[in-house]
C-alpha cells in the first residue's frame, strides 16, 4: 500500500504547542469503526462510551529526561543526544545531532561549563561504539556516581520537534500513572487522565489494567519508504504482566471490551496476542487466551491486520504518513480514519502530543 494514501493537509496552527491547564479539558472526537459515524464530545464524556466490565489498558511507562546537550571532546563543537534504548552495561541506543560530528570513536562530554576546557572533569562522557543510519548511534557512557541522578540533573524532557514552546513543568509530560522509567516519549493518549477521573470510571465499574512499553525509535521514526510493507519498525521493550493477562481474559470471557489507551498499549496487547496464537491460545468460537509476556516488540500494524485483543482505542491525532496513523486505520479502516481527520481539521481540533483525543469504538 502506498504511503501517500495516509497523507493529509494540516495547518500548522492546529499543532498544540502547550498542554491544557486541566488534563480532562480536551475535546473528544468519536468514531464508530463499523459505520464511520463521527461525534464531537468533551473528554469528560468518555465515560458515556464505556460500560461496567470494560477494561481500560494503559501504558505506565515513565519518560526519562532523555535529551542531552554537550560538546565534542576534541573540538568543542555542540552535540545533541536523544537516548532511546538502554542496552545494558552503560550502553544506549541514541539519536545524535549532527550525525556527521559523531562518527565511530567520537567522544562527547556533558555537564561542563560553557567555556569548558580539557582540564575540567565532565559529569558524563559518551563514546560512539556503533554507527547506524539516520543519526542512530550506540553510545558507551562513563561517569562517576549514579547514571539516573546525573541524567536527571543534565537532561531535558524529550519533547517532539514540532513543539516549540518550553514545558513549564516536567510532570505535565508524564501520565498520572507513570511508573516504570525508560521511555523517550510520553504515551500521550494517557495525558488526558487525572486520578479523579480514573476513580470516576472505576466507580461506574470500568476496570483498569496496565502494560509497559518504553517508547523508542519504533514509535516515532517517520516512514521513509514508498510502500508500507517496506517499512521496518525498531524494537521497543514491553511487559504484559500475569495480572493484566488475567484481566484481559476475564473481560473477554464476560463479553466486555478491551479498550487500549494509546497506540503503544495497543501494540503491546497485539504483540501478546500474536505470541498467544503461536502458543496455541486460540480455540475456535472462543476468545483468544492471552498469556503474560515481556521482551522486545517490533510489531507494525497497518490495514489488513486482524486485531486479537483490542476492541476500542483511545488515541490522540497523529502525524501524516506515520505508523500510528496506519495503526488506527487498521482498526477503523483507512477511509473512515481519513474522513474523521478531515472533520477534525475542519472543526479545528488540536493535534499531536498535547492535542485533543479520539475514541475509536
Amino acid at each position: 500500500m502506498d504511503v501517500q494514501a495516509f497523507d493529509f493537509e494540516l495547518p500548522e496552527s492546529l499543532i498544540a504547542q502547550t498542554p491544557l491547564l486541566n488534563r480532562t479539558a480536551s475535546r473528544l472526537l468519536t468514531l464508530n469503526k463499523q459505520t464511520g459515524a463521527i461525534g464531537h464530545q468533551t473528554f469528560e464524556q468518555l465515560i458515556d462510551y464505556l460500560e461496567a466490565g470494560d477494561l481500560l489498558v494503559m501504558n505506565d511507562t515513565r519518560v526519562i529526561p532523555a535529551r542531552l546537550f554537550g560538546m565534542k571532546k576534541d573540538t568543542g563543537a555542540k552535540v545533541e543526544l536523544l537516548l532511546l534504548k538502554q542496552l545494558g552495561e552503560d550502553r544506549w541506543e541514541a539519536l545524535v545531532k549532527p550525525g556527521k560530528r559523531m562518527q565511530l570513536g567520537a567522544v562527547a562530554v556533558f555537564g561542563m561549563n560553557q567555556e569548558g576546557t580539557q582540564e575540567e572533569e565532565p559529569l558524563l562522557t559518551a563514546e560512539v561504539v556503533e554507527v547506524g543510519d539516520m543519526g542512530a548511534r550506540v553510545l558507551q557512557f562513563s561517569y562517576k556516581g549514579i547514571f539516573n541522578e546525573i541524567l536527571d540533573r543534565l537532561g531535558e524532557m524529550p519533547l517532539p520537534p514540532y513543539i516549540k514552546e518550553q514545558l513549564p513543568e516536567r510532570e505535565r509530560y508524564q501520565t498520572v500513572y507513570a511508573k516504570h522509567e525508560g521511555s523517550a516519549a510520553a504515551p500521550t493518549a494517557g495525558l488526558h487522565f487525572t486520578e479523579a477521573y480514573l476513580e470516576k470510571l472505576q466507580a461506574k465499574g470500568v476496570r483498569l489494567a496496565f502494560v509497559t512499553l518504553h517508547v523508542g525509535l519504533g514509535t516515532f521514526r517517520p516512514v521513509s519508504v514508498d510502500t508500507i510493507e517496506e517499512h521496518q519498525m525498531h524494537a521497543e521493550y514491553y511487559v504484559l504482566s500475569a495480572e493484566t493477562a488475567a484481566a484481559i481474559n476475564e473481560t473477554k470471557a464476560n463479553g466486555k471490551r478491551v479498550v487500549a489507551v494509546g497506540t503503544t498499549s495497543a501494540r503491546t496487547l497485539e504483540t501478546a496476542a500474536g505470541l498467544s496464537r503461536e502458543q496455541g491460545g486460540f480455540e475456535a468460537g472462543k476468545p483468544l487466551v492471552i498469556q503474560p509476556s515481556q521482551g522486545w516488540t517490533s510489531i507494525f500494524i497497518y490495514p489488513g491486520y486482524s486485531f486479537g485483543v483490542v476492541d476500542a482505542l483511545l488515541t490522540n491525532f497523529h502525524l501524516p504518513k506515520s505508523t500510528l496513523l496506519m495503526l488506527i486505520s487498521a482498526l477503523a479502516g483507512r477511509t473512515h480514519i481519513m474522513q474523521a481527520y478531515e472533520e477534525a481539521v475542519r472543526e479545528q481540533y488540536r493535534f499531536f502530543s498535547f492535542g485533543d483525543a479520539m475514541l475509536i469504538y
